[in-house]
């Protein structure tokens, strides 16, 4: 039953890092197609914000996502303290990400209020 159970979230961790890795591809593909539809309308540099915030967006949502297919992969595999190391290494450079992608995308840290990241400004 144990085994069987194993298997399910394996399969399962595998279907999330697949469903984090196609959320991150079609985020880029949308971002580029909405850059070039508006390509003419906006100023290249607020063009080419608008699409780095478009793909920060979709890079950070599938870094969370894939922070929870390691958490199941991880509970996967036999405990051990090396499996743990790679994960906590794993979450703290993914939550780095994170937060430099929330640095460009928003222009504060994620702990800060809106008001402080403007008055920075």
């Amino acid at each position: 039953m144990i085994e069987h159970t194993l298997h399910w979230l394996e399969l399962a961790g595998e279907a999330v890092n697949v469903f984090a890795v196609a959320l991150i591809v079609a985020g880029f593909m949308l971002a580029a197609i909405r850059y070039l539809l508006r390509f003419r309308a906006l100023a290249v540099e607020e063009n080419f914000t608008a699409f780095k915030i478009e793909l920060g967006h979709a890079l950070t949502l599938g870094l969370e996502i894939l922070i929870i297919a390691d958490v199941i992969e991880t509970i996967t595999v036999e405990p051990s303290f090396a499996s743990l190391q790679i994960l906590a290494f794993l979450v703290v450079i993914r939550t780095l990400l994170g937060w430099t992608l929330c640095l460009e995308i928003e222009g504060r840290w994620p702990w800060q209020s809106a008001s402080e990241g403007q008055q920075d400004e």
